[in-house]
């Protein structure tokens, strides 16, 4: 019988060697249970993010994250429970307004949604800036939720994973966040672990994202479908711009009511772009339609005939928020200072820095530096332009919504500094690629 040891395992991966199914299995049982203490994990972990991992290693990496806990299994009623995960961004509103969407059209939604950290906001908090909305319930009710009304989102729970939510903290703590293995077994553990058979993954790529060049998002996305196919779960990847925020609101409260506007039919071309092509995948995988281009005016169909907006308020109904606030937006708690950025000289906007956005965001108080932080969902910054807009001196760039007025006239300055107005003409794309293999 083979004796393993975490030193020599450390060892090995410091040498770059390939670890065994069996070397990964042990590490990920001892760190579950805590006989694997953090600073060994910090050790290994560190090695990885320096000499990387095979494919077979990355999927056995995957598939015992997913094995440290439990397993969801939401077949039961033999229906196509199709999995959508973004990789994170700035102003990154895509859930709250596909998921309802696509559970209009028929397709069960089970949405373990993660928490912002840092520049990138998190759809669990963006939620809970519903009064009322519940977002940390039982497993079993939200499986009686899907049964009930075909959705439920809510914030990873139970003991799904385990060994993932633990590796993600230390690496967080160590800098070991950045590697295309350890960010591809972390997602795919979580999404094998959440019982879907199919899965959509929005791989975002540029300033405001982990992956900051196509190269690097492919080869993430490369490794996602490869553990998808190992593990069962038929996987598509899309490679999405995160160059500049998505749409126009950068904080929670602000980014709901911009979502209930989508949802409504206010969609601003980027969002819609990325809605439609995730949209259109998730409903082919649920076998809802090959053609792409049908399955988009089948989602804007459910928008303009208005069931989507309305499986949204059944979903915040269902979980304890209350509606009144999604029929009237402006209910929602206000900042108590707005200020204006206004445009310096004339031109077109050449950049809007996604992550440089995010980070005054959540200076404002609209994100977390350190998990306990309290976010205050009333603050943020709202977009008035996009890139590749023309604009004229002393127009409005943004609105900074804040409670603080020192706050208010740093991030107005810095605003003004990172937002760049040029000659040149801008092409900007949303949808780089998509990936199925």
């Amino acid at each position: 019988m083979e004796i393993l040891n975490i030193l020599e395992i450390i060892e090995k991966k410091r040498d770059k060697k390939e670890l065994t199914k069996k070397e990964i299995e042990y590490f990920i049982q001892g760190y579950t249970k805590g006989t694997i203490k953090d600073y060994q994990a910090s050790a290994l972990l560190m090695a990885i993010y320096l000499n990387g991992m095979t494919p077979e290693e990355t999927t056995n990496l995957s598939i015992a994250m997913a094995n440290s806990g439990e397993i969801l299994d939401l077949n039961k009623e033999g229906k196509i429970f199709v999995d959508k995960h973004s990789t994170g961004g700035v102003g990154d509103k895509v859930s709250l307004i596909l998921l309802p969407l696509v559970a209009s059209l028929g397709v069960p939604v089970a949405k373990m949604s993660g928490r912002g950290l840092g520049f990138t906001g998190g759809t669990a908090d963006k939620l809970e800036s519903i009064p009322g909305y519940k977002t940390e319930i039982s497993i079993e009710e939200f499986i009686k939720n899907i049964e009930k009304i075909g959705i439920s989102m809510i914030t990873q729970t139970g003991n799904l994973a385990p060994a993932d939510k633990k590796i993600y903290s230390l690496r967080d703590s160590i800098a070991c966040v950045e590697s295309i293995p350890l960010i591809a077994s972390s997602i795919m553990s979580k999404k094998i672990a959440s019982g879907a058979q199919k899965i959509v993954l929005d791989v975002t790529v540029g300033d405001g994202a982990f992956m900051k060049n196509l190269q690097d998002a492919k080869k993430l996305s490369k490794t996602m479908i490869e553990i998808g196919k190992l593990a069962g779960r038929e996987t598509v990847c899309i490679l999405t711009n995160m160059d500049e925020p998505l749409g126009y609101a950068v904080g929670n409260n602000l980014e709901v009511i911009e979502a209930i506007k989508a949802l409504n039919g206010q969609m601003p071309e980027d969002v819609k772009e990325v809605v439609l092509e995730l949209g259109a995948y998730m409903l082919k995988l649920a076998n809802l339609g090959d053609n792409i281009d049908q399955n988009k005016e089948k989602l804007l169909e459910n928008i303009k005939n208005k069931k989507a907006i309305e499986k949204f308020k059944e979903l915040v109904q269902n979980q304890g928020g209350d509606v009144s606030y999604i029929e009237d937006t402006s209910k929602f708690e206000k900042a108590k200072i707005v200020k204006e950025v206004k445009a310096s000289k004339c031109g077109k906007l050449l950049n809007i820095p996604a992550k440089e956005i995010g980070k005054l965001a959540c200076f404002l108080g609209a994100g977390r530096i350190n998990k306990e932080d309290i976010i205050d969902n009333s603050v943020g910054i709202v977009l008035n332009k996009k890139v590749g807009d023309k604009v004229e001196k002393g127009e409005t760039l943004a609105y900074i919504y804040t409670n603080d007025e020192k706050k208010a006239e740093k991030v107005c300055e810095d605003i003004e500094e990172v937002i760049e107005i040029g000659e040149e003409n801008v092409n900007v794309k949303y949808i780089y690629e998509v990936l199925t293999e």
